[in-house]
């Protein structure tokens, strides 16, 4: 606190008192906090908001609850759960509220999006920098703590970072230096370079070990995928007996595969009985969710296709990939179980995504690719009055037409003239499933759809420009269909190709995106 004022409760209330003892004021309130540049935060009966020294009423406002004032501004969150910043009369600095604001340190602070983002806005609300980051902290001696997909690293006032490493967690810089916490357990101090001055732990995991474990990877997608095929999930609870006989197994078998599933965590061995944690259910077949023919496609024809990994990466190989969207359309049980895996991602993947899109709700929408229709049912669940059109192969649009009577569909190769117009267009996980030139191709049938002003929406994981992460995410699409994930500006140059001008970006997760273009 600033001043000489103490807390004290009573049973009237909570209010200050001086260094005397006596009340600095006659009014009470539910809960009385700390001065700082000359405003204290109170909780009364109709809301929060400060007092002066002398008891007296910063503002009229109320708010759900208030912070301490910093650098003459104060955070508050607003009774529609969003913050935003005050000034000591109680003015709001600036008209955006966010999903969360903290104090100001050195002339700025950290704001989050509601894509779960944060950046720093100085004093007026002004944006710093344009970079986002999963997690921040302020300015301290000219840096700050930051987070990308990689891990902890620091930045400077531009937003850039300062060196290339990333560590699992950092300390704020003192005297030009920073204690570290490496991936494998090492503390380290580094200088403004990144560079290790002194190391003040050894490594608590064996490098060794580690690269074991990931050499070893697949072990863990055969075995889910046997317990799958074999119909494991499906037998629990019961005892090792009962599961034996139900799945046609051999005792010690049992007992070898239970023990195994354990290790991954999806069973768990209670009181003589196997049961189902919360992970393993979602490999029973019958789950809204369920990912048991996901746990067949890996171990199965995913990591045939990876054999081939070296291929694919040489120079004049011949490697070609593989038409996978034909080779799942042969055979109808593998069609309804891929589509069935696309499914349970789309529901989980796609939760934010309608409301995030920026529609009016009277539009005629096209989900070019939209698969079984899980965003087109979201989205006609969402608005009412707006019109969908999934468009997709015709088999899949003979899987989906039953299960979303609202929604309108199309059977159509989405290289070819579409036969359908909108005033929008998503292609949500499509892109990402081809390569640059074929991306480009059905750009230019959605830009044909639309008229001029029409909107395209792309929804797709957005790599960080330098970045490390989504690298195994983007070698499994070169394998699978020969596409590839991109960052936000190579989606931007292929909009740009095809007719578009990327007007908008919002993140929603790690796996979700929304990059929005305008038909010229």
């Amino acid at each position: 606190m600033d001043n000489g004022a103490h807390l004290r409760v009573s049973d009237c209330g909570t209010h200050h008192v001086d260094d005397d003892g006596r009340p600095a004021y006659a009014r009470r309130f539910v809960r009385v906090f700390g001065f700082y540049e000359g405003r204290a935060a109170v909780a009364a009966r109709d809301g929060w908001f400060h007092i002066t020294p002398e008891g007296w009423e910063a503002y009229e406002a109320r708010h759900a609850w208030c912070g301490n004032f910093q650098e003459g501004r104060c955070t508050v969150r607003e009774k529609d759960g969003t913050y935003r910043h005050i000034d000591p009369r109680g003015v709001p600095v600036y008209p955006e509220r966010w999903r969360y604001a903290g104090d100001f340190s050195e002339g700025f602070a950290v704001v989050q999006a509601g894509d779960g983002h944060s950046t720093h806005i100085d004093a007026e609300g002004k944006f710093v920098h344009d970079r986002r980051f999963p997690d921040l902290d302020v300015f301290h001696k000219g840096y700050a703590r930051a987070r990308d997909g990689d891990g902890w690293m620091h930045i400077d006032g531009s937003g850039a970072p300062i060196y290339e490493r990333r560590f699992q967690t950092v300390e704020p810089f003192y005297n030009g230096q920073a204690r570290v916490e490496r991936f494998d357990g090492a503390l380290e101090v580094i200088d403004e370079t990144g560079v290790a001055t002194t190391t003040l732990r050894p490594p608590r995991r064996s490098e060794l070990a580690a690269l074991s474990e990931d050499l070893v990877g697949f072990w863990r997608t055969q075995t889910l995928g046997a317990a799958v095929r074999l119909g494991v999930f499906e037998a629990l609870p019961d005892s090792e007996a009962a599961i034996a006989e139900r799945c046609g197994l051999t005792p010690e078998g049992t007992q070898r595969l239970l023990r195994s599933l354990g290790e991954l965590a999806v069973v768990t061995r209670y009181m003589g009985r196997w049961e189902l944690t919360a992970r393993g259910v979602l490999l029973q077949k019958d789950h809204h969710l369920t990912l048991a023919d996901a746990a067949l496609e890996y171990a199965g024809p995913f990591a045939r296709m990876w054999e081939t990994l070296p291929d694919a990466l040489r120079s004049n190989s011949g490697w070609k990939p593989p038409d996978i969207f034909a080779d799942v359309a042969k055979d109808s049980e593998r069609c309804a179980g891929h589509h069935r895996m696309l499914r349970s991602y789309a529901r989980h993947d796609y939760a934010q995504v309608a409301s995030a899109l920026d529609l009016q709700g009277t539009e005629c929408v096209v989900d070019a690719g939209g698969g079984v229709g899980v965003l087109a049912q979201r989205l006609v669940d969402a608005y009412p009055q707006i019109e969908v059109t999934v468009l997709d192969r015709p088999e899949v649009v003979a899987m989906g037409e039953a299960s979303s009577p609202r929604v309108h569909w199309h059977g159509a190769d989405l290289f070819d003239v579409w036969g359908v117009r909108g005033d929008a267009v998503i292609l949500a996980r499509v892109l990402h499933d081809w390569d640059d030139s074929d991306a480009i191709r059905i750009l230019k049938q959605a830009r044909t759809a639309l008229p001029r002003g029409g909107k395209v929406y792309l929804v797709e994981m957005l790599l960080e420009e330098g970045g490390l992460a989504g690298g195994l995410c983007d070698l499994h699409l070169l394998m699978a269909t020969g596409g590839r994930e991109r960052s936000l500006g190579q989606y931007g140059r292929l909009l740009e190709e095809a007719g578009f001008i990327q007007s908008a970006a919002r993140r929603l997760s790690s796996l979700s995106s929304i990059v929005e273009g305008v038909a010229q």
